[in-house]
């Protein structure tokens, strides 16, 4: 029986896909994939015409997975990941790191601590691309096409291998402006008369504080001025003297050494927030995955 041409093109054909649909267009995955958008078109259009079925529906800005297009997708990557787990079986250490590597950042995070340890894994594996993604969002890592992400708080979910960071120490602060004039506040008790920012993301109505050193911890009941999910907005609005909030104790390193904010209640924090970075359990993990968790795992957090 004589073989399709299309035979030896069906994995590029498969990859093409994916990162049709990872990218969210055919012009988005071309410029992934340093190629033109009318190939990216022929190649979708010749997968589509071997199977027989409409994989995705396309418009002008976007395109969307068919059913059929939602079961080739699974089978796609775990080909995909088959045939990478082959390559690097086979070469062995002469594997080298390559591909791009997608991976979902804090935005506080993404923007300073880790650019560091991201520099340091790009330095050293210049065949590798980084989609460095911005959002505090838990990722659909299948749908998206996400390699690991880094989370801050506990992980909950079964399906995720979770390998610890580190964690942030977290502090009470606040500006001489909210204060007028008075003494910091040395007790929880003192900051209950306090105006107050929250953080939506791990704290609304209440805090708790537990004495540095250990003991017994206290809650404080707060109806917060302004609630935000981003800790920019709250560093912002607590420089404003618009109330007392609690942050990460890097995000406000600068400020308390140069006065412009005060660590309220210095003998108290709340608890620590852990970092870890996440990825799907999978029986195959490529180059460029592996090497990215190794220098991660080996960086800790930045003096303050």
């Amino acid at each position: 029986m004589k073989e399709s041409p299309l035979a030896g093109d069906r994995l590029e054909l498969l990859q093409t896909f994916v990162r049709i649909v990872e990218s969210g267009s055919l012009s988005a995955a071309a410029q992934r994939l340093d190629t033109t958008q009318p190939t990216v078109s022929r190649r979708l259009q010749a997968l589509e015409r071997h199977f027989g079925v409409r994989l995705l529906h396309r418009s002008t800005h976007a395109v969307t997975l068919t059913p059929d297009g939602e079961r080739c997708l699974a089978m796609a990557r775990a080909l995909i990941d088959e045939w990478e787990a082959l390559q690097e079986s086979l070469r062995g250490p002469r594997s080298a790191a390559s591909g791009t590597l997608k991976v979902l950042v804090p935005h506080a995070l993404g923007q300073t601590q880790l650019v560091a340890p991201l520099a340091r894994y790009l330095r050293a594996h210049p065949g590798v691309r980084v989609e460095w993604l911005l959002s505090d969002r838990h990722p659909d890592f299948v749908a998206e096409g996400i390699d690991c992400a880094v989370q801050v708080g506990e992980i909950s979910d079964p399906k995720l291998v979770a390998l610890p960071l580190y964690e942030l120490p977290r502090i009470v602060i606040g500006s001489p402006a909210l204060l007028g004039g008075r003494p910091v506040p040395r007790t929880p008790e003192a900051l209950r008369a306090l105006p107050w920012l929250a953080l939506q993301t791990f704290y609304r109505d209440d805090v708790v504080l537990s004495p540095v050193g250990g003991g017994a911890a206290q809650t404080i009941a707060i109806r917060p001025r302004l609630s935000t999910d981003s800790l920019y907005a709250l560093r912002s609005a607590a420089l404003e003297g618009l109330g007392a909030a609690v942050v990460s104790a890097w995000m406000v390193s600068e400020e308390l050494r140069d006065g412009r904010l005060l660590h309220l209640a210095p003998g108290w924090a709340a608890t620590p927030l852990p970092v870890h970075l996440v990825y799907p359990y999978a029986r195959f993990q490529p180059a460029r995955l592996k090497r990215f968790l190794e220098v991660f795992k080996a960086h800790g957090p930045q003096p303050a």
